[in-house]
């Protein structure tokens, strides 16, 4: 494996760790790492840095649905255009290009289901390529990006025996 993807995955496992403790896990010189962050940024290869934040252990309920959507693809363009619309929108936080029945999966947020349902019926479904949608609320969220979400529960069940 290259020094480049060696980098990233360290850093997509750990976005803190500093230059000087990716050089020493890879053995190299800390400014062989910088350079190599440095570019990787500057290619548009890493987009930016995130948090991953278990909003529930604050108090803090939003809701997150996935929607899948059947779109007119457009000459030319395919479904690129109709996919870019989407991603403008505020409450959208990721969309995909799928295989199967539906075209693209598109994750939004809100406060609350309301504040789905209207981004639904007001913006999603208006565009003049979308056919049709579907909409899966996610009730609970064990793993995202990696994280784990809740402490494995100890087994409690009274052992049985033949």
């Amino acid at each position: 494996m290259n020094l480049e993807n060696r980098i990233l995955k360290l850093i997509t496992a750990d976005a803190k760790l500093s230059n000087k403790t990716i050089a020493s896990m890879l053995e190299v010189d800390e400014a062989i790492v910088e350079a190599t962050i440095k570019k990787l940024e500057a290619d548009n290869v890493i987009l930016g840095y995130k948090t991953v934040i278990d909003w529930e252990k604050i108090g803090a309920d939003g809701v997150t649905a996935m929607i899948d959507v059947k779109v007119s693809p457009e000459r030319e363009v395919g479904f690129n255009r109709v996919a870019e619309r989407i991603c403008r929108f505020p409450e959208v936080r990721s969309v995909s290009l799928m295989s199967g029945t539906y075209d693209l999966s598109v994750v939004v947020t809100g406060e609350t289901m309301k504040d789905i349902s209207w981004f639904v019926s007001h913006r999603l479904s208006t565009l003049e390529q979308v056919q049709s949608t579907t909409t899966h609320f996610i009730l609970k969220r064990y793993k995202h990006d990696d994280f784990v979400f809740e402490d494995p529960q100890e087994d409690k069940r009274l052992v049985v025996s033949p």
